[in-house]
């Protein structure tokens, strides 16, 4: 796990290895530069497979340069069938020797994340993993081609720090900015299984990978379906326990935790775990179910307690991890707990990402699956015009009028301002259904698509936008922020394409969340874990919020940029003082730290 960062194009040196110095924290372990005229190609490594100094990078091979962040867990397997004299034992070797044999199609065969910068010759090739576990952003500029494994690596570069309105406006909707948009103009980011070329001074962007390319229902009975997705868990675990340094694992009193512990056991390893706990605020943290699941599992954990002091002393480092607005109160609290497990000697930590994406883990898919029923309401005119005349700024609100205005419903787990919110509080006029250009590119291929179930489209916009976007951005920039390298074995894409092919009732026609999982896992887990209602990473965010006072920051920004109505802005204020809408308060928070910092 390591930072890649290069230019093409004319630079400075000085500027360049100022701006590479940014990533240090992402590879500690080794700095290689590879530095000629109008090249500067980069890396900062954290020794993780074969620690040897032979395979540090840039790797170089005739004229072929590469640098990479991840891991190919099946790269011990791709070495057998290719014909190439190995010098290492590194996987990254391995991606110079699939690219020899399949030239741009060699990413097709590697399984694992990853972000690559492979240059042949005088052609760049960019690439980011199928499920965006790994970021690469980039800017060209009449004189280079800049690209980084975080935006602070090209911030350098900027002449001049400017809003991007479109980060803004999805980042409100949606929790964070949509691809290709970053907070900073000029500068953008690959999506999820994308891939950029950069040659004579012209970017292409092209798709490699889409899950909705899985042709649905190959596997219709419930059995076959349980059977195969276990087979392919278990695989998908096992080859993220490899490692020459030590492994960790995260541990909630959840399903997806549990279930990457039983099978670590399995195959001989009984990781450390780490839960995070709540100093006065119990009620928010999983202590007690984590205690319980340890108990079970049999496996050591260590509970982390915070406080205040703690929580709003660290935003500060958290937000400098993050780059750009990421609404999700539930980074610092994570900042923290990485924080501990560094210093217990860990470079790498499973993590349970993408369960519920998958296997249909939030309550909310299964009622908006119920509201979908009524499109088919025959005389729904009246409705519509009832919903039109008495507005609310809950969602129910605004699902039901989706659904009487025959418009898109389900916009992502983490939709939070709806274009009529957005309309209310900003100074500007929104357009309603005006974000739907944020995900029309998704929703044109799901039309397009074999695929017809909603729920698909749920999963798959989910696994985009809300997984990719937003919670693996936090995963990311705050286990990487102390140089420790995340491991998601629920998002191999294997597994997510075995999930796609199935018959998708079989995920939710008894009405129970992450049924096949909880299939899967009887007679394994504890039945209090796999009938424990879900809690979240819920944290007293709004509360240290309050008391700190720094609530007052959003409204002192304000007054310099007259960005939001006063009136509505106190209005849901006031509101999340009493436990509602709280992250969209946080989400102003952390927009107008940001803006504090980098506009005022």
């Amino acid at each position: 796990m390591c930072a890649i960062f290069g230019i093409l194009g004319s630079y400075d040196e000085k500027e360049a290895k100022f701006a590479l110095s940014k990533l240090s924290h992402r590879g500690p372990d080794y700095c290689g530069i590879i530095q000629k005229s109008n090249l500067f190609f980069a890396h900062q490594r954290l020794s993780i497979q074969d620690i040897h100094e032979r395979s540090n990078q840039p790797l170089k091979y005739g004229k072929i340069v590469l640098s990479f962040n991840g891991e190919i867990y099946n790269f011990q397997e791709l070495k057998r069938e290719l014909d190439f004299d190995f010098k290492t034992q590194s996987d990254s070797e391995v991606i110079i020797a699939t690219y020899l044999k399949w030239g741009v199609d060699f990413v097709k065969h590697l399984r694992g994340m990853f972000a690559i910068a492979l240059l042949d010759d005088e052609t760049l090739y960019l690439f980011r993993d199928r499920l965006g576990k790994k970021p690469l952003f980039f800017m060209q500029t009449n004189e280079q081609f800049i690209f980084s494994s975080e935006i602070k690596g090209v911030t350098p570069f900027l002449r001049k720090k400017e809003l991007n309105n479109d980060a803004l406006l999805s980042y409100l909707s949606f929790l964070a900015p949509t691809p290709p948009h970053t907070f900073y103009k000029g500068i953008e980011k690959l999506s999820a299984g994308e891939y950029l070329i950069f040659k004579d001074k012209k970017v292409n962007l092209k798709r490699y990978f889409d899950l909705l390319d899985v042709e649905p229902n190959i596997i219709t009975d419930k059995r076959e379906a349980i059977d195969k997705i276990e087979e392919i868990l278990e695989e998908s675990i096992s080859l993220r326990l490899n490692s020459e340094v030590p492994i960790a694992a995260l541990l909630s009193g959840g399903i997806d935790s549990a279930i990457i512990n039983y099978y670590a056991k399995k195959y001989g390893k009984n990781l450390q775990t780490y839960t995070i706990g709540y100093e006065g605020f119990q009620k928010y943290d999983e202590r007690e179910n984590a205690t319980e699941s340890a108990k079970s599992l049999g496996v050591k954990n260590r509970q982390i307690i915070i406080n205040q002091n703690q929580f709003m002393e660290a935003t500060e480092s958290v937000f400098e991890a993050l780059d750009e607005p990421l609404n999700d109160p539930a980074t610092v609290p994570l900042y923290l707990l990485f924080e501990e497990i560094k210093k217990d000697g860990y470079k790498v930590v499973m993590s349970g990402e993408g369960s519920d994406e998958l296997f249909l883990g939030y309550r909310q898919y299964f009622e908006y699956l119920d509201i979908e029923q009524a499109t088919s309401l025959a005389h729904k005119n009246w409705l519509k015009k009832y919903f039109r005349a008495n507005f609310s700024m809950n969602r129910e609100w605004e699902w039901y009028k989706r659904i009487f205005d025959d418009t898109l419903l389900f916009r992502t787990s983490g939709e939070k301002f709806t274009d009529l919110q957005k309309n209310g509080l900003l100074k500007r006029n929104i357009r309603d259904n005006e974000s739907l250009k944020y995900l029309q590119n998704y929703y044109k291929r799901f039309k397009n698509s074999p695929h017809d179930d909603s729920s698909i489209w749920y999963s798959y916009i989910d696994l985009n936008i809300f997984q990719a976007e937003h919670f693996l951005t936090k995963l990311d920039r705050v286990s990487m922020a102390h140089s420790i390298e995340s491991r998601t074995p629920f998002l191999d894409h294997h597994l997510a394409q075995t999930v796609f092919s199935i018959d998708p009732k079989l995920r939710y026609e008894d009405g129970i969340t992450k049924s096949l999982l909880k299939q899967i896992m009887t007679n394994k887990l504890s039945n209090k874990t796999l009938t424990r209602k879900k809690k979240g990473f819920s944290n007293p965010y709004m509360e240290y919020l309050i008391n700190s006072g720094n609530i007052a920051l959003i409204k002192e920004v304000n007054k310099k940029t007259g960005m939001f109505k006063t009136d509505k802005l106190d209005e849901y204020i006031q509101t999340a003082t009493k436990g509602s809408f709280k992250q969209h308060i946080w989400g102003l928070y952390v927009l107008s730290h940001w803006i504090k910092k980098n506009l005022l």
